[in-house]
């Protein structure tokens, strides 16, 4: 490690224990003390942060919308852009063939670095301070999430997949109201030739049973795919 000090100023944290700076730089390269636990911990620490980042941040996405927000950030890709800016490479701690080979440089070694540093933030002072590193560390990936197209509601994305295919949009049919007069429910069936079954949803309004039944079919023709 070149210098400590400059490095905690670019990740903008200083450690209470600089042996787990030290530690969450050494690759696995260096021999058994190596940053492979912190690694673990770390995926999952910013998995659960960026979920919930997103799950705040856009209220009316689905599930598989949320995923594929969530892996555009966390990818390697990402991590190892994240690790670049920090201008990490110069900093781990790599074994002799590694230093020959250029693992300074390796997106994958990079990446995991990242997710080491944030498990030993975790480590040092707790899931509060790990966030804030995400929110400093991962700031221009978070904004471009924040700034992606608002999600389309079930029934605009299910009608636009089938037509990216030049499939027939689907037709909804109302099959049944009932309840008392005050809360009434109101049952959709939509069926699409792609998918030979009915499906079918109850809410409170014929609208939210539409986008119900429209949600059910997405998840289907996705998990089809």
């Amino acid at each position: 490690m070149s210098n400590a000090r400059q490095l905690q100023q670019r990740l903008q944290y200083e450690f209470s224990d600089q042996q787990l700076l030290t530690l969450a730089l050494s690759h696995r390269s260096c021999g058994s003390k190596n940053n492979e636990r912190l690694e673990f911990l770390g995926d999952s620490v910013l998995g659960a942060t960026v979920s919930d980042f997103l799950f705040r941040q856009f209220p009316d996405a689905r599930e598989g919308d949320l995923s594929r927000m969530r892996s555009q950030i966390v990818r390697a890709e990402s991590l190892a852009q994240v690790a670049r800016d920090l201008e990490l490479g110069p900093e781990l701690l790599l074994g002799p063939g590694e230093m020959k080979t250029g693992g300074q440089r390796r997106d994958s070694i990079l990446g995991d670095t990242v997710e080491a540093l944030i498990g030993a933030v975790y480590v040092d002072r707790g899931m509060d301070a790990a966030k804030a590193c995400i929110g400093i560390w991962f700031a221009s990936l978070l904004s471009a999430a924040s700034d992606a197209e608002p999600v389309k509601d079930p029934k605009t994305a299910l009608q636009e997949w089938l037509q990216r295919r030049g499939k027939p949009v689907p037709e909804y049919q109302l099959t049944h109201t009932g309840g008392e007069a005050h809360s009434r429910l109101f049952t959709v069936s939509c069926r699409i030739p792609m998918l030979d079954k009915d499906y079918t949803a109850t809410a409170s309004s014929r609208r939210k049973a539409e986008q119900l039944v429209a949600e059910q079919l997405l998840n289907e023709l996705e998990q089809d795919l």
